[in-house]
């Protein structure tokens, strides 16, 4: 930490000129790799570049060279030299006074504003280092940035068990015919082809004749309470406690174990519903006979139209060399294991992209972005969706203000607010 105190004292650093003019072939490529198709970064006399782009003008990109004097790097290094390898963008808050044009060149001036750690994360033990940093043209203010990345040793990461999710059932080829049954609202009940057994749970021979041929019938899903528990401990992942678990006699004389929704005494009559808990598993679980069918859950809240983006491989590698972020854990799926990630997933300049992309589509393309504080949570992988909707939070004095959320199939990947003037 001496390192790092000392790289905090010497303030900001010298401004460090961009490598290449704001120019229109990188707004172009930016722009497709997004998706953002607002007329003001086409081609032309008048293009504009995005705000989300301020910081990709000043990326270093491949060339390992550094400033000598830049705060981050520096810092990385110190890092790097203690073994924190892996590197995790997680907050980026920007302000933009205007949009910058082709031409301009643009100077980036870098502090470090603070390191945190070491803290024990989802991804590994790490450092939080928070720099703060303006853009200039000329003399000219044009942005600014609050940015911190987690410093992190790869695989030292805590286990994380998602207590909100049921466990998933063992599907296998003697219990397959059953689960298909119950993604389409039949309760199936193994039958022996050879004498008519019917039998639960099902197995690869008929305990009454020993005969492998199997099938399977359709259950009416109707039953009765033979015995029952009330589950008061320990917790179960996705379960609220106390849980009552049962042992169904059905109509067509097998027993069955499920969980109950309501309360049940021995001999109630129950019936069968199916609770679908991913896109793959529906379970079958017991609820008294005639119980109304539960209402639909209803629609989160959104002011903005719900965007569903797949990602794809190619999304998260395009937009990372859009945004000239050239961090493995972007490109390289075998890196990106090694450094504790399941694969790649999308970098936070291009979740900043994607947010404006959203708001400014809903808002108009004349929209001005003001600010955008962008906080990441669960990365975002190849073969998910991410899921945005928005809310106006205020509208005052010409701006208003709004909060965007980005959900992938593990939780939040963005929680962001915006100020857009239209």
């Amino acid at each position: 930490m001496a390192r790092t105190d000392e790289i905090k004292a010497r303030g900001s650093s010298p401004a460090r000129v961009a490598h290449d003019p704001v120019n229109a072939p990188m707004i172009r490529h930016w722009a497709e790799a997004i998706g953002d198709r607002n007329p003001r970064w086409a081609p032309g006399p008048d293009t504009e570049a995005p705000p989300a782009m301020a910081q990709v003008w000043t990326m270093y990109g491949l060339d390992p060279a550094r400033m000598p004097g830049d705060p981050l790097p520096d810092t990385m290094k110190v890092l790097d030299d203690a073994g924190f390898t892996a590197v995790l963008g997680t907050n980026c808050d920007q302000t933009y006074s205007r949009t910058l044009r082709p031409g301009e060149v643009v100077s980036i001036s870098t502090r470090l504003a603070d390191v945190v750690g070491p803290k024990l994360t989802g991804v590994g033990e790490g450092y939080f280092i928070t720099t703060q940093s303006v853009w200039t043209v000329g003399d000219e203010e044009v942005a600014t940035m609050t940015f911190r990345v987690l410093k992190f040793k790869p695989g030292t990461g805590r286990v994380v068990v998602d207590k909100s999710k049921s466990s998933r059932p063992m599907i296998n080829r003697d219990t397959e015919f059953f689960w298909a049954g119950t993604a389409i609202g039949e309760l199936r009940v193994q039958r022996c082809n050879a004498c008519g057994e019917l039998r639960h749970p099902p197995g690869p021979v008929c305990p009454s004749c020993h005969a492998m041929d199997r099938g399977f019938v359709v259950a009416s899903g109707r039953g009765t309470v033979h015995s029952f528990l009330v589950h008061h401990a320990p917790a179960v992942p996705g379960k609220k406690l106390p849980l009552t678990l049962a042992l169904v006699e059905l109509d067509e004389g097998v027993r069955m174990v499920g969980e109950v929704s309501g309360d049940v005494a021995i001999g109630d009559a129950v019936e069968v519903w199916f609770d679908p808990i991913d896109d793959e598993v529906t379970l079958a679980k017991w609820q008294p006979a005639g119980t109304p069918a539960p209402e639909p859950q209803p629609e989160e809240k959104s002011d903005l139209p719900v965007w569903e983006l797949p990602i794809t491989p190619t999304l998260v590698v395009s937009t990372a060399l859009a945004t000239r972020d050239f961090q493995d854990v972007h490109h390289d799926r075998d890196r990106s294991i090694g450094h504790g990630s399941k694969d790649i997933f999308i970098n936070i300049l291009s979740t900043t992209g994607l947010v404006q992309r959203y708001v400014t589509e809903w808002a108009g393309p004349q929209t001005q972005v003001l600010s955008c504080a962008l906080r990441l949570g669960a990365p975002a992988h190849p073969y998910d969706t991410l899921r945005f909707t928005g809310t106006i939070v205020s509208e005052i004095d010409g701006v208003t203000t709004l909060d965007v959320t980005g959900l992938v199939s593990v939780g939040t990947h963005v929680n962001a607010r915006l100020e857009i003037t239209r």
